[in-house]
């Protein structure tokens, strides 16, 4: 996301959110759903940086022109989705002219806070993607996405009863749930380049770990990391767990644990020396962390490859 000299404009409600698109007021005051053809850009400059005051889902389709996000533009011709958590600061510059079409589920959280998925929601990663990490969607995808976003609207558009509410979350809740296959297929189909990601990600942690990065900065943080290959934490997280089966942290680990083997069987230096060359604070932590990988404590490693 772009950083803006502007302090981002903050939309509380979904009211206010209607208002600024200068659309009816919405039938439901914690869950919409706009057409986005039914709206016009604001050219407002105060508007171009915002903060979402609830969770935003949209699947937009048919660009004429370009979206530029931070400093990059992307093109969208054919249909994706984005999420959005609230709280999360978008900036989004418009370019040349604009013909939007699609579908924005906004949905704030105090309509699911007495449901399950109030605390689930926190495990769907793609809330934290960036946006160059959209779901691009295939013409079926987009149309079960769709057709889930259709239903959420006629459902509170119709008499509201004793299980309008449960409909409504359900729905929300399998529209996440379809969202995360979907991008594992989109892993799965981009394979390749995902390939030459993991490739990069271990030549970065191999220098770190050679070099004198590990002394001066400790030890690599998964933020640190997703900086560096120019991808966000969570994105880089679900990818590596797509092709390998282990998260960014556990990659980190590994290379850290080879590193002290080889140093354990190179060396006579102690474990307490090892540990800080490696960056911890703390031997114990180092032997723990050790032992929880390889069963064996560090001196016991060495023993045993001795």
């Amino acid at each position: 996301m772009k950083k803006n000299d502007r302090s981002p404009y903050f939309i509380s409600s979904i009211a206010e959110l209607h208002r600024i698109l200068e659309l009816p007021k919405p039938e439901h005051p914690l869950v919409s759903v706009i057409n986005f053809e039914e709206i016009t850009c604001y050219t407002d400059e105060s508007l171009r940086s915002l903060i979402y005051n609830f969770y935003s889902i949209c699947i937009k389709k048919g660009f004429k022109g370009k979206l530029k996000y931070g400093q990059n533009y992307y093109d969208f011709d054919e249909g994706i989705m984005t999420f959005f958590s609230p709280g999360q600061v978008i900036t989004t510059d418009i370019t040349d002219e604009l013909a939007l079409s699609g579908w924005w589920l906004v949905v704030h959280s105090d309509y699911i806070r007495n449901y399950q998925l109030a605390k689930s929601i926190r495990n769907y990663g793609f809330f934290s993607y960036a946006a160059n990490e959209a779901l691009h969607l295939s013409e079926k995808e987009e149309a079960m996405a769709t057709t889930i976003m259709k239903n959420i609207e006629q459902e509170y558009r119709s008499n509201i009863d004793s299980y309008s509410q449960d409909v409504i979350v359900s729905h929300i809740e399998l529209l996440l749930n379809y969202s995360n296959r979907f991008y594992n297929r989109q892993f799965i189909t981009r394979k390749a380049a995902n390939s030459d990601l993991l490739i990069k990600l271990e030549a970065l942690l191999a220098d770190y770990f050679a070099g004198e990065k590990v002394q001066q900065l400790g030890l690599p943080t998964v933020h640190y990391i997703s900086e560096q290959l120019a991808i966000s934490p969570n994105y880089l997280s679900d990818l590596l767990r797509n092709l390998t089966g282990q998260s960014t942290q556990q990659h980190i680990h590994n290379k850290l644990i080879e590193k002290a083997q080889e140093i354990l069987t190179t060396t006579s230096l102690s474990v307490s020396e090892i540990a800080y060359q490696l960056g911890f604070e703390y031997p114990q932590s180092f032997s723990k962390l050790f032992k929880n990988k390889t069963n064996l404590s560090p001196l016991e490693f060495r023993h045993t490859f001795n």
